[in-house]
């Protein structure tokens, strides 16, 4: 049978409006986090008392405060509102970024990650949209939040290093917690948006159905892979293939653009937003391009390739996910459940980037693409016990 979005029914104005503002601030806040992958390990690698461990840390700490906080956050906002909870994430992420920006040792920065991290409104912002929208154009809300997301992270990935080769990776930073208050200041384009109904309870049990924690367990090794991979990456370009830093958004907006041939059509396509052939399809890439980084990492265009591989799973996976669990979560704790969402994402990170320091430690990248591919061979296991629910 035809779903309600294939039979025609539009956004009206107030959820495009709402929609194209919190992806908006999505974008703006990302950027701050996604154009230092691609430079931040080389940078920590050069501060005093750095090791490939804190290397690894400073990369992913800001995964482990968002994801102490994204629950506590997420619930929060479905008692005192969306917007209170996203103004003062977006000030704390603001501080997290000058405290970096001004530190000049290893453990300066990975305070700075930390308290960028403590700014945890991702699940906040994802429910403001599950808010903002019908039932029928909800999951076509989350999927341009999520789009918007790659969008962002296709810019940062070419203007990172760019910035960083001319300014230096404070500048980064500093960047990150200008762009911050400009995000704050966005929430007044918002319409208004009415408070959905909350329950009398507290509890969040509901946030941790099995179908749900499936979800999040897939988000959890998704940006497990992605940060272990720009930890090790950087290297591999920089080292190996001998690019200049200055080079390396060259290779990234390549991918990044080829990629999207393949995953436009499959985001397209996905009706459903999760549907078990196309996770599988997208699991396989990434396994497939991690192992050609392991394997064939010798010269610039199986790189290339591996990467563009890369790219298209990730921002099919990046994408659909958060769609599918706002359409699976209860509407009274939608807040937690995406909390508990975006808190298997940020933990995933933070592990990532534990494992990317530790198995980067003997100074070869491709330990690492290996065990994310480990990692990916892992996911496939997982989606072979179950399968999304439908609709």
């Amino acid at each position: 049978m035809e779903t309600d979005e294939r039979k025609g029914i539009a956004m009206d104005a107030s959820e495009r409006r709402s929609v194209g503002v919190v992806a908006l601030i999505a974008m703006i806040r990302m950027f701050g986090l996604f154009a230092l992958l691609p430079v931040l390990s080389l940078y920590a690698a050069e501060l005093r008392e750095a090791t490939p461990l804190l290397i690894g840390l400073a990369v992913g700490a800001y995964g482990l405060t968002q994801a102490g906080l994204q629950i506590p956050l997420g619930a929060l906002s479905d008692r005192i509102g969306r917007v209170p909870v996203i103004v003062c994430g977006l000030l704390i992420f603001a501080a997290g970024s000058v405290l970096a920006a001004m530190s000049d040792s290893i453990y300066g920065v990975i305070a700075g990650r930390l308290l960028q991290g403590a700014g945890a409104i991702s699940a906040t912002l994802s429910a403001l949209i599950t808010d903002a929208t019908r039932k029928e154009v909800r999951t076509r809300g989350m999927a341009v939040f999520g789009v918007g997301i790659g969008a962002s992270f296709m810019i940062a990935m070419v203007l990172g290093p760019l910035i960083a080769s001319r300014f230096g990776v404070a500048a980064l930073f500093w960047i990150a917690a200008v762009l911050a208050i400009v995000a704050a200041g966005l929430l007044r384009a918002l319409p208004d948006i009415p408070q959905p109904k909350t329950s009398e309870s507290w509890s969040i049990v509901p946030a941790f159905r099995a179908d749900l924690l499936r979800v999040d367990a897939y988000v959890f090794l998704l940006h497990m892979i992605m940060t272990a991979t720009f930890v090790a990456l950087p290297f591999l370009l920089t080292d190996r293939l001998d690019l200049a830093l200055t080079e390396h958004w060259k290779m990234y907006i390549g991918a990044l653009l080829l990629s999207l041939v393949v995953a436009v059509p499959m985001i397209m396509n996905d009706h459903h937003q999760g549907r078990g052939r196309l996770i599988g399809l997208a699991v396989s890439m990434v396994i497939a391009a991690q192992l050609a980084l392991t394997f064939l990492g010798f010269s610039v265009i199986p790189v290339f390739l591996a990467l563009t591989l890369y790219f298209a799973g990730f921002n099919f996976l990046e994408a659909g996910l958060p769609a599918r669990l706002s359409v699976l979560a209860d509407d009274a704790v939608r807040g937690a459940s995406l909390g508990v969402f975006s808190s298997a994402q940020f933990l995933g990170a933070f592990v990532g980037g534990l494992v990317g320091g530790r198995f980067l430690g003997q100074g070869r990248p491709t330990d690492v693409f290996f065990v994310c591919a480990l990692l990916g061979g892992i996911w496939l296991a997982l989606q072979g016990f179950g399968r999304f629910q439908r609709s």
